[in-house]
């Protein structure tokens, strides 16, 4: 039988980004019985986009104080966020450009700002220890933090520290477990939580294919569509020119509509601006589709031809409904192609420049379906089996 005392559901779900909005709905699924509490770093009210009402750990560490309770982080890469970045991506949107030009050239200064902003001291406040919680269960599903040796060395170490104390450790791509490995801690390598967003919402979504935006684009192309995401940092001209004309290519080619969405409103994500400016620099026929509810963004990719994006959980989230899927990478390998490295079906392309779409996605069109469906359900059914693990830690 569960325990009485609380679970608590971390994450970066406080802002709107399309896998933190997903994490805490993939693990209340799997985890009934419990007593769940959904924690961010601010209190926020997401479920307007189809997230959860979330309680600001710092307010949740005073009321529990002392208390024993289960502190399950639930996805996302988590390991290297810093405080400084945390704390801006839960800015409002007109203060962020203020907030860079007075902080982001001193260090010092931005990392006593974001600290007093979140409420807690900790340079790495997405990863939480026993300085919040003395008598918590620390728990990490499935994170990420493949570029951790690259950060500060106080964070890194901050950051070590604190999984050497949890209880269970599982990470998603095999970088951040080699990593880990190298400081002396052991993790298991698990899938990304929402390779079970089709098995476990399929039919949520297949109702929100069918009505408001999605269903348009579904009438005004009926040979299918691309759906397309980028985040804001593409939003230079040459880039968005180079990304216009490899469109045009893609859709004369396989007869496709594109439609461009955002993965994720907070700052540093996706502009609808960026997407304003590649439309009118193309001849296909476009679409930008304006809304950000999460389940409608799941019925935008499950209902298009092929997915095309920057965002990690796009690719996942098509990696779940077995769709040709392509990362487009600004530069060097980031966390999208770390996953894909450790996951991905051999001879599907994994990432490409913006210069490389058309030939990236002939590639990825042509792709047997046959093969993504069965590494569909073997991602899914490894999810199920590494969880199961974890919530016998709850029930105990």
């Amino acid at each position: 039988m569960p325990h009485a005392h609380p679970t608590l559901l971390f994450g970066a779900f406080d802002r709107h980004n399309f896998g933190d909005l997903l994490f805490p709905h993939i693990a209340t699924a799997l985890l009934a019985g419990c007593e769940l509490r959904f924690a961010g770093l601010a209190g926020r009210d997401l479920r307007p986009w189809g997230g959860h009402q979330v309680e600001a750990l710092a307010t949740l560490a005073r009321e529990l104080a002392g208390q024993p309770v289960d502190l399950l982080h639930v996805g996302g890469e988590l390991l290297a966020c810093d405080a400084w970045e945390a704390a801006v991506m839960l800015l409002p949107a007109d203060q962020v450009q203020a907030t860079l030009a007075r902080l982001d050239h001193l260090p010092a200064e931005r990392l006593a700002w974001a600290q007093g902003v979140l409420g807690i001291p900790d340079r790495a406040p997405y990863v939480a220890g026993h300085g919040l919680f003395p008598r918590a269960r620390l728990l990490f599903d499935a994170v990420g933090g493949m570029d951790l040796d690259t950060r500060d060395p106080a964070l890194r170490a901050e950051v070590l520290g604190k999984l050497r104390a949890a209880d269970y450790l599982s990470v998603r791509d095999r970088r951040t477990q080699t990593l880990l490995r190298e400081a002396g801690i052991a993790a298991q390598l698990l899938p990304d939580p929402a390779v079970l967003v089709r098995e476990l919402f399929g039919a949520r979504i297949e109702r929100h294919a069918a009505q408001g935006e999605v269903a348009e684009l579904r009438r005004a192309f009926p040979r299918g569509y691309l759906a397309v995401q980028f985040s804001a940092d593409f939003g230079d001209d040459a880039t968005l020119t180079a990304i216009a004309a490899q469109l045009d290519r893609v859709a004369q080619a396989h007869g496709l509509g594109i439609a461009f969405f955002r993965a994720g409103a907070a700052p540093w994500h996706d502009d609808l601006g960026c997407y304003r400016r590649t439309a009118a620099r193309m001849r296909a026929p476009t679409r930008i589709v304006a809304t950000l509810d999460l389940w409608d963004i799941c019925a935008l990719i499950a209902a298009s031809r092929a997915f095309l994006g920057s965002s990690l959980h796009g690719r996942i989230v098509a990696m779940a409904y077995a769709l040709p899927r392509l990362t487009l990478q600004r530069r060097g390998p980031g966390k999208p192609e770390a996953y894909a490295a450790t996951w991905e079906s051999a001879g599907l392309p994994l990432g490409v420049l913006p210069t490389e779409i058309a030939e990236g996605l002939d590639v990825a069109l042509a792709v047997n379906r046959r093969p993504l469906d069965e590494l569909a359900r073997a991602l899914a059914a490894d999810y199920r089996r590494g969880f199961a693990a974890l919530r016998a830690r709850l029930d105990h």
